[in-house]
């Protein structure tokens, strides 16, 4: 008997994407995404709402609902370049700030800048959070390693449409594919190039086969997956997470409900 994941529905691949900061861009952005129903992350600076070009603070909820509101730091600084207590400060207040904004507890980020290092990757875990994205393109389709050093795939200036014609037209090889983009919505408006993210979201908008999910989401499927338990021949199953999971098993999906012991045979 062969077993191998797949994501939810069946499906063999999923798209994610995420923008940082929320400037007033986000607003053409997010009614984009809207219009074929894609989803998204929004990494953002509390500090920063309400000032210049930034939305404001009483309309996050409802630009980003459907989507994901994550952190980006209270004020945006260089974390390698302050206190570990100051890095905790701007993480918290961020993430405080922006739970009373949305409702739900926030437990995605990414770094200012994409600049890291291993003592703030350490803390993060300590500090509510569950992943962190950075701004290192792999070009690859595969899921990362570790979710608190989480590197995309490309940022959405990098030959997009071809990227994303190759994830569509890749076959499953016995492991799950995820395409990840990232950027800012301020690159649209400095750049004209709106174009860009309109024609990959006709392209992909048409792939049922594909999942369309927020950062979170993929990472906390991707838990529930590695906490499924099999017998030693693999013809039981057991998924004590809250999640229905599915799998591959012989060439055919098998969905596992949450709490559910399956017998694969």
């Amino acid at each position: 008997m062969y077993v191998s994941y797949l994501f939810p529905g069946g499906r063999s691949k999923a798209i994610t994407l995420s923008y940082d900061d929320g400037q007033i861009f986000d607003r053409r952005l997010v009614s984009i995404f809207n219009e074929y129903k894609i989803r998204a992350t929004f990494f953002l600076n509390s500090a920063n709402l309400g000032r210049n070009i930034f939305i404001e603070p009483d309309e996050v909820s409802r630009l980003y609902q459907g989507h994901e509101v994550g952190v980006h730091t209270k004020t945006h600084p260089f974390l390698d370049s302050i206190p570990v207590e100051a890095a905790v400060e701007e993480i918290m207040e961020d993430r405080k700030a922006l739970e009373k904004l949305v409702g739900y507890p926030v437990k995605g980020m990414s770094y200012p800048y994409g600049v890291y290092n291993e003592d703030i990757v350490k803390i993060l875990p300590s500090l509510g959070i569950e992943y962190s994205r950075t701004v290192i393109s792999t070009f690859s389709f595969n899921l990362p390693s570790t979710f608190l050093a989480w590197h995309p795939t490309c940022h959405h200036n990098q030959d997009l449409l071809d990227i994303s014609k190759k994830f569509l037209e890749s076959p499953y090889l016995q492991h799950l594919q995820l395409l990840y983009i990232w950027g800012h919505s301020f690159e649209f408006k400095r750049e004209n190039n709106w174009h860009i993210i309109e024609n990959f979201c006709k392209l992909v908008s048409k792939f049922d086969s594909v999942w369309f999910a927020t950062n979170i989401e993929i990472v906390r499927y991707v838990k529930a997956l590695k906490m499924l338990e099999f017998s030693a021949d693999k013809e039981i199953v057991y998924n004590p997470s809250a999640t229905s999971i599915w799998l591959l098993v012989d060439g055919n999906p098998v969905e596992v409900k949450g709490g559910q012991m399956v017998n694969l045979k």
